[in-house]
């Protein structure tokens, strides 16, 4: 089971949406541990304020130390470990799929989030809790709710059970270095458009080659920076190659 321990202004914000579809299926069957733990309850100003004027001057208020590392030790009090602790921060690492794998085989099970608000939180407390921080993008949020949301989602994914099968995210976009191939459902037809043919063939080998033909085309024409780090064999380079130079002709065909 995978623990995640968020430590959060909104925790009704993150039960929202957490608490429903696969990952409330995952949590109702004892997959997943949620628990959103409120930094309000922790402070010791009597009008739960956690936040005070920058030192540095300047505009905006700092989340206070105090109540967060109040909140943490809640947590982790009487732990034989310390649980991997992250804070959201647009200052980290760039959160991928790598990332999410990586986090998904942590060696506790067991995940800490802190989700900054206003502008930001006292140096201190990240100094003294904080192993990693993470972002989700090069952008700005009023807060580290969403992108916490959006890392628990991804890493939930990869843990045993949560979904059907595992084939079900090893397919997808970015798992393997590149993007998903195209997928079609019924109607046969739509708009005059028909599904390729070869997913009706039945030929097993064949499908299984023509979507990763369709793998390596999505990647090439949306995101090409990833076939410079992506895993590809003799044959995808060849393929890719082959597929370049048809789309050049056709692009210099047009054009005549």
């Amino acid at each position: 089971m995978m623990r995640f321990d968020i430590l959060t202004l909104f925790p009704d914000m993150l039960e929202a949406v957490l608490g429903n579809s696969i990952i409330g299926r995952a949590r109702t069957a004892g997959l997943l541990e949620l628990n959103f733990i409120d930094i309000r309850d922790f402070t010791k100003d009597k009008h739960r304020r956690v936040d005070d004027t920058p030192f540095s001057g300047g505009g905006g208020m700092l989340m206070q130390a105090q109540p967060i590392y109040d909140a943490y030790m809640s947590i982790a009090n009487g732990l034989p470990y310390k649980p991997l602790t992250i804070y959201m921060s647009p200052q980290g690492r760039v959160f991928d799929q790598k990332c999410a794998v990586e986090l998904s085989n942590n060696e506790n099970s067991h995940i800490v989030i802190l989700c900054g608000h206003y502008e930001g939180v006292d140096q201190r407390v990240l100094d003294e809790i904080i192993d990693t921080e993470i972002s989700i993008g090069d952008f700005v949020l009023t807060g580290g709710e969403i992108p916490a949301m959006a890392v628990i989602d991804a890493v939930s994914r990869l843990i045993p059970g949560v979904l059907a099968e595992e084939k079900s995210y090893s397919d997808e976009s970015h798992f393997n270095g590149l993007l998903e191939y195209p997928q079609y459902t019924k109607p046969r037809e739509w708009h005059g458009i028909e599904i390729p043919e070869i997913l009706l063939s039945g030929h097993h080998a064949n499908i299984v080659k023509w979507k990763h033909e369709q793998s390596l085309i999505n990647t090439f024409k949306k995101r090409p920076d990833m076939l410079e780090t992506a895993d590809l064999n003799d044959e995808d380079i060849r393929f890719l190659e082959e597929y370049r130079k048809r789309s050049q002709n056709a692009d210099s065909g047009s054009g005549s």
